[in-house]
């Protein structure tokens, strides 16, 4: 199926959910979006041996999506660059110690004790899976998702320290996840490589670094162009031309084009908007890569609705996805406090902003794509399945309860302030 068939196929489902949810559940539209979009998984997979002619079509359709690739070379693109040009650089800066330790040494951490803890749970559930295999699905879940995070964060209203502790390590930690998830595959493929700490250092320096270094010199290079016009058709047209690029200039010379997305959209959106942007500027710039959002949102959270239809046989991994959403929990909180005790010499870091961001670290597309990417030698569904029950209590239970919690710490603060 052609190009313009598929993205078609995606936008009718998208759209479809997003109007059942907006009409009949009132949900936030990520939240909704997938679940009405898993429930008629479901649906489709137990009326199967009824209508088996219904099924396989629905089937055929959505296999036509390679959702790994559109997520990382296409949605995720645009979906970092819209979530990151409202980002403040200051609001980085005075919690960047909290963001550059949770987005590298927590997720090194939750890595190896997922890892570790799933071997033992499969074990004992006599799944015979090496603890290679394991622990690459505690690299592939150990990352929050931006995206994720972002578009639940948006309406949570939670206390400006809090999100940006978490928004922050969410934006550069797929850096240090996806390092870790590729080093470990290749020991999986090839035992007997050695892999060195030097080797490990230098593929890290060229994707993270350069990818950073890359999106600032876009974000340079648009600041310049669009200085010399006034035209705010074309400049949105730049910013548009950044991140369509940029993709393609990052996959050429080989280093993150999610962090040069990254880096771009914060240099745009500080930069871009304060020294080279007129005000009526930069209201066309918000409002639409605010809708560019919206939409793409919206069509991510339904094909994560319906990947469910790809995991075959799971109605025998039921157990290990349970217990790898509380091991998922558990891991995400030891990650966070083993570094706090650095990060409580220079922030506030007490128990519960440990609880707040521990629930705060929600999962999404970008471990479903990777674990997608796995092959059947891999124990590919099993580790599908449990990525997507993770995914799925991450969005929808997490997702839903974070805006409870955070209005539970307005009232303790304002309490606090009566008192």
């Amino acid at each position: 199926m052609d190009l313009y068939n598929t993205f078609s196929i995606v936008i009718v489902l998208a759209a479809f959910t997003a109007f059942i949810n907006q009409r009949f559940f009132k949900l936030p539209n990520a939240i909704g979006v997938m679940i009405i979009a898993a429930i008629l998984s479901l649906l489709l997979l137990l009326t199967s041996n009824i209508f088996p002619v219904l099924f396989r079509d629905s089937f055929k359709l959505l296999q036509t999506v390679n959702f790994s690739q559109l997520l990382i070379s296409i949605l995720l693109n645009f979906l970092l660059f819209a979530g990151t040009i409202r980002i403040r650089i200051t609001d980085l800066h005075q919690h960047q110690l909290s963001v550059i330790l949770f987005s590298t040494l927590s997720v090194v951490i939750s890595t190896f004790i997922v890892g570790f803890l799933m071997y033992i749970i499969l074990q004992a559930l006599h799944m015979n899976v090496p603890l290679l295999q394991c622990l690459l699905f505690g690299a592939l879940i150990s990352p929050t998702d931006p995206v994720s995070v972002l578009s639940i964060l948006k309406d949570a209203k939670m206390s400006k320290s809090l999100e940006t502790k978490i928004a922050g390590e969410s934006l550069f930690n797929d850096g240090v996840a996806l390092l870790l998830f590729f080093t470990i595959l290749r020991s999986v493929h090839d035992p007997g490589a050695s892999i060195t700490i030097k080797e490990i250092s230098y593929i890290f320096f060229k994707e993270a670094v350069g990818g950073l270094v890359l999106g600032v010199v876009l974000g340079f290079i648009a600041l310049r162009t669009v200085k010399g016009i006034d035209d705010h058709n074309i400049e949105v047209m730049i910013t548009l031309a950044v991140v369509m690029g940029g993709y393609l200039l990052a996959k050429k010379l080989n280093v993150s084009a999610p962090l040069t997305m990254v880096a771009a959209g914060i240099f745009i959106g500080n930069y871009g908007k304060k020294y080279a942007m007129s005000p009526v500027s930069r209201d066309y710039l918000d409002k639409f890569w605010e809708l560019i959002e919206e939409i793409l949102n919206v069509i991510l959270f339904a094909l994560i609705g319906f990947e469910i239809l790809f995991i075959k046989h799971f109605q025998y991994y039921w157990v290990a996805g349970i217990a790898s959403i509380g091991i998922v929990l558990f891991a995400r909180f030891i990650s966070l406090w083993l570094p706090s005790f650095v990060i409580r010499l220079r922030e506030k870091m007490n128990l519960y902003i440990l609880w707040f961001l521990t629930w705060g670290g929600l999962r999404g597309g970008i471990s479903i794509a990777l674990a997608l990417s796995l092959s059947q030698g891999l124990h590919k569904d099993l580790f599908l399945f449990t990525t997507y029950c993770v995914v799925l209590f991450s969005i929808v239970v997490q997702g839903l309860s974070i805006e409870r919690l955070a209005r539970r710490q307005r009232r303790k603060l304002q309490r606090k302030l009566e008192v």
